[in-house]
């Protein structure tokens, strides 16, 4: 089991209770409840530290309910109709925080996996709302349900269920055929004006297998046809609305040719050029909470 960053809520998501509004709402007021906001996609924080708050002091404010820490419920606000000093003043913040920046061993950042998780999950779920205020059907306003976790149209002849939208995409390693004489080596690309080489990504289409995706997305970006394709692992990706599904892929032959478009540049690379381009980043720069990251490590721990 692979515990990836922004991928473990420690908290009982109640999804049975949570259909209840009663429930929502006793839980809500009780003096252990509490309340983690947001502002345009950031979490508003304190010395580096996300502002926690009674809940029940932003009743007023329609918090969305993540989940419950034992009896102890906990929510998210999104202050994201104020100018920022005012959200700063309402939640008792000194600033509005990008998650991915919070997090220890990525940047300069104060909190654990666990909080990250959580945050992130606000985000994404904050983001949904403040994207799906009117039903995508027939235009009337919809209304959050559900502790937050539905929104419904209003509408006299729809009525539809609005769901939080999840929209799942592939990122892959491809290795290169075996042969005789030379190293193991993988397949890396550079997007267009980016300076440094990374895996190969892109988002399921509808009618597509998760392996179909894969294989679409390497040819259409680098030319490169792949046979076998083996999962890896998954990682929720709330930046707003992803998931990411990882795999490793086996090319079928080491010719190249990059569209031009994404892709700007693709080549192979030894295990040791890999560890030469990770080092050439500044550690201050290094992300290491995407699963591209993990894809990358499991690859060299594999070599010899």
């Amino acid at each position: 089991m692979h515990d990836l960053p922004y991928s473990h809520v420690d908290l009982d998501r109640a999804g049975a209770l949570r259909a209840d509004d009663a429930w929502v709402t006793t839980l809500l007021g009780q003096p252990e409840a509490r309340v983690v906001a947001l502002w345009r996609d950031r979490c508003l924080t304190s010395s580096g530290l996300a502002v926690i708050r009674e809940a029940k002091t932003m009743i007023d404010r329609d918090p969305v309910f993540l989940g419950r820490d034992g009896d102890d419920g906990w929510f998210a606000v999104d202050l994201s109709d104020l100018d920022l000093d005012d959200a700063l003043l309402l939640a008792g913040a000194e600033a509005a925080s990008e998650i991915r920046s919070m997090l220890i061993g990525n940047g300069v950042g104060a909190i654990g996996p666990g909080e990250a998780s959580m945050l992130a999950y606000a985000r994404g779920l904050l983001h949904w709302h403040r994207n799906q205020r009117f039903c995508s059907t027939c235009g009337a306003i919809a209304t959050s349900r559900n502790g937050g976790h539905l929104r419904m149209c209003t509408g006299d002849q729809c009525g539809r269920l609005l769901f939080p939208r999840i929209e799942p995409a592939v990122i892959t390693l491809v290795e290169a055929p075996p042969e005789a004489g030379m190293p193991d080596r993988c397949l890396l690309g550079r997007h267009r004006g980016a300076r440094s080489y990374s895996t190969l990504a892109g988002f399921v289409e509808i009618g597509e297998s998760l392996e179909g995706a894969v294989r679409r997305e390497v040819f259409e970006e680098v030319g490169v046809s792949v046979g076998e394709v083996a999962y890896q692992a998954s990682q929720a990706w709330p930046f707003p609305s992803g998931i990411m599904l990882g795999f490793r892929a086996q090319a079928l032959s080491t010719e190249i040719n990059v569209d031009g478009d994404e892709i700007s540049g693709a080549r192979w690379f030894t295990r040791l050029e890999v560890v030469a381009l990770i080092e050439a980043v500044p550690v201050a720069d290094r992300r290491s909470d995407s699963i591209e990251s993990f894809l990358v490590s499991t690859w060299l721990e594999a070599g010899d």
